[in-house]
């Protein structure tokens, strides 16, 4: 006989044995026998028949259950055996619960007690009604981006002439004509207001944890995160290796694309949403992606690298990102991230639990690897000027004076990256903007070179920052676009601005 997860071995008996007991019954039952050794052997009990009373009474009395009480004999040595069942409701110890996990037993509080309590009555956290929420919390416009990615899977029935709470009756996140969390988690317009922790942070690091150089937060509902943290992290935080060819400049991904939203996918999905946020880190070398929350029970790290079921920690909000076409319902999530970085030729990734959560690991190319130095890729030079300058909110209610001396005292960063990536030389610049041989910069200069920072950026946060009005910004743009040196990339509002490679005159 082995020492299983559902089998323990104790050489006398003790009343604290009984938090085993309450482990087993919150789990999948389990024996414990009494008078063997840590290797399984009898070494006998004495006091056996007294035992035999006090145990079944012990363990009716202080939880309520009833386990089968055994007397067994090996070659004359009595020990007990105490068969415990496992049930379909909570059961407590004296007001507290354990649950057995693996080979160990563990006390159920906070977020995981929570957890357990739903499961045991049938339910999950993103299926309980929300009280303090209406349909007025619900964001109209993710709920029609929804529609949209449906659509082309095709897999939401007609929502045509639908309302809003129809299409929500429809993806069962209605109950009793009030809304379930799921609701609020994928649609809402300010779901933190309920559930503070629903936001993604990312930060850029150096070769460690402790090197954190600038970081960004990313909140909204599950469909506007998925949307934006993208975003900001091909803008602000990955480094795209660049080669040229001829005059064409070649801009490589570090990770997969493909990798990434499924990690990002996963966390949202998978995560506990009353425990802390998720977490993204980039590093010199690697990207991490961190979501409070555990496997379930009976499966494995070594099961998600090979064919497994998908059993999704919210099941509600599963189904309504299966419906969008953002994930299958196969378990092929984690798959599909070791296949995109096989195929892009990166070391394999890493998964592991830590931290009470699940960790996923990116591993870049050796040859790709760079580090906090200053280098014609702008995207290193913005690490370290980033860092200096801070965000643009810190920005915007700096003095303007401020802000146009730190361009000033960095000022041959920029143009020298601005003359050896895309050819727009200072001669360039002095001929279209007026830069005196000085040094000295117009207002033109800044915006151009706070695009390079912040892709991003828009006319209303240029202006506060350089104290001129938003339509002189808008100026700004339109010649920097008439003199070839900028261009807009997507829309309006989620788009962003890209510098252009000059042509070479003849």
């Amino acid at each position: 006989m082995t020492e299983r997860q559902n089998i323990e071995w104790k050489q006398s008996w003790h009343d604290d044995y009984l938090k085993w007991v309450c482990g087993f019954a919150n789990a999948i039952g389990g024996v414990i026998y009494i008078g063997m050794d840590d290797d399984g052997h009898v070494v006998g009990l004495s006091g056996y028949q007294k035992l035999l009373e006090d145990i079944p009474n012990k363990i009716r009395n202080s939880m309520g259950i009833i386990c089968d009480i055994n007397l067994l004999e090996e070659n004359s040595l009595k020990y007990i055996e105490i068969k415990v069942n496992p049930y379909s409701v909570p059961v407590s110890l004296r007001g507290r619960y354990y649950y057995r996990s693996g080979s160990t037993k563990m006390e159920l509080t906070g977020v995981e007690l929570n957890e357990f309590l739903l499961k045991k009555a049938g339910k999950t956290w993103d299926d309980v009604i929300e009280e303090g929420g209406s349909i007025d919390d619900i964001d109209a416009q993710s709920i029609e981006k929804f529609v949209l990615d449906s659509q082309v899977m095709g897999r939401l029935p007609d929502t045509e002439r639908l309302g809003t709470f129809q299409i929500l009756e429809k993806l069962q996140l209605v109950e009793s004509n009030k809304l379930k969390r799921a609701a609020f988690v994928l649609f809402g317009k300010d779901p933190s207001r309920f559930y503070p922790n629903l936001e993604v942070r990312i930060g850029r690091f150096g070769v460690d944890a402790a090197d954190l150089r600038f970081q960004e937060v990313v909140e909204g509902n599950l469909v506007k995160i998925l949307d934006q943290v993208p975003i900001q992290l091909n803008n602000k935080f990955l480094v795209r290796p660049i080669t040229f060819e001829g005059m064409y400049r070649i801009e490589k991904d570090s990770y997969p694309k493909a990798a990434i939203r499924e990690m990002l996918l996963n966390a949202l999905v998978h995560r506990t949403y009353m425990g802390a946020h998720v977490q993204l880190r980039v590093y010199d070398d690697r990207l991490t992606i961190w979501n409070e929350g555990t496997l379930p029970q009976g499966l494995s790290l070594d099961d998600l690298k090979i064919e497994h079921q998908s059993r999704p920690r919210n099941p509600k909000i599963a189904k309504v990102c299966f419906m969008a076409g953002y994930i299958d319902t196969w378990g092929r999530g984690t798959l599909k991230i070791l296949d995109a970085c096989k195929k892009a030729g990166l070391p394999e990734p890493d998964i592991k639990e830590t931290n009470g959560g699940m960790a996923f690991t990116l591993y870049m190319r050796k040859d790709e690897i760079t580090s906090g130095e200053i280098r014609n890729d702008f995207g290193m030079i913005s690490e370290r000027i980033r860092k200096e300058f801070g965000s643009i909110t810190h920005r915007m209610e700096n003095d303007s004076l401020v802000n146009k001396d730190f361009f000033q005292g960095h000022f041959k960063y920029f143009t020298d990256y601005l003359e050896e990536n895309f050819g727009i030389s200072s001669e360039k610049l002095r001929k279209s903007f007026g830069i005196s041989s000085t040094g000295k910069l117009p207002n033109i200069s800044y915006t151009l070179f706070i695009i390079a920072l912040y892709p991003e950026v828009t006319a209303v946060q240029i202006g506060k920052m350089l104290d001129v009005s938003d339509r002189s910004v808008e100026n700004y743009f339109q010649k920097l676009k008439s003199e070839g040196m900028i261009e807009r990339v997507g829309g309006k509002k989620e788009g962003s601005w890209q510098i252009k490679r000059s042509r070479k005159q003849n």
